[in-house]
């Protein structure tokens, strides 16, 4: 048996990320469900609000962020997954192939992903369904991307817990519904019992749903901007690192 690859490697990361790439062009239900799905869902919010557009710029702003982490830890779980049940995952770690060169091709694949999804669903919630926000755009889309990069790497790590892709999919109760439940989509965070409030003091999605209101109701960087971004883009550093070190050489 070969041996892990003690560093990274820049041409390794981007040939893996190159192969992932070219398996989503082949896949078109997937690129619909990364691309299209956020689109569609965001329309759809804007109208079941027509009537009062000021719910759906607070709401609406939140979902920009909370979309594509959901995607992206869908497609990128099952297509992780996918790899490892087939036996692919094996045969590539069998190459002078490193565990971090693997978890970093993935997620530069589908980060690349996840910048296509997050300009689409920007540039159509604030140019097409006047969303309003006070703050610069490209704030928005930085918020947005960096969420959809910690669904890519929390997609990534219950991978290798799940034995099926059903097992993978049973994850999302687990993973993504505490989040969104004490995220503050519903109500204020602050107005939660103290031990909800507490709980989503640790949790990435309310950092990410917070810097998007940050943008919506500020015109230049605020401090707790600055904060949830930095949340946000360190536990999904942090995951990814757990997820190098939880891939399994082998297929179980």
């Amino acid at each position: 048996m070969s041996t892990d690859t003690p560093a990274l490697s820049l041409a390794r990361t981007l040939a893996t990320a190159g192969r992932v790439l070219r398996q989503l062009r082949h896949d078109p239900r997937t690129i619909a469900l990364l691309l299209i799905v956020p689109v569609l869902m965001i329309t759809l919010l804007r109208y079941v609000f027509d009537g009062d557009p000021e719910t759906f710029d607070t709401i609406g702003a939140s979902l920009l962020g909370i979309f594509p982490l959901i995607t992206m830890f869908l497609v990128t779980s099952i297509a992780t997954l996918r790899e490892r049940t087939s036996g692919t995952l094996e045969r590539l770690l069998a190459l002078p192939l490193g565990k971090g060169d693997l978890i970093a091709g993935y997620a530069l694949a589908f980060g690349a992903v996840a910048v296509a999804q997050s300009l689409l669903a920007t540039a159509m919630s604030l140019w097409v369904l006047g969303l309003d926000a006070i703050g610069s755009p490209w704030l928005l889309l930085l918020v947005a991307l960096l969420d959809a990069l910690l669904g890519t790497a929390l997609g990534l790590f219950v991978s290798a817990f799940a034995a099926s892709e059903f097992q993978a999919v049973q994850f999302m109760p687990a993973v993504i519904f505490p989040q969104l439940l004490l995220c503050g989509l519903f109500t204020p965070r602050d107005q939660m019992h103290p031990v909800l409030e507490t709980i989503s003091d640790v949790l990435p999605m309310s950092y990410a749903v917070d810097g998007m209101n940050q943008v919506l109701t500020h015109p230049d960087i605020t401090g707790d901007f600055y904060r949830d971004i930095l949340v946000v883009a360190g536990s999904a550093l942090l995951v990814l690192c757990l997820g190098a070190a939880t891939l399994s050489r082998r297929t179980t």
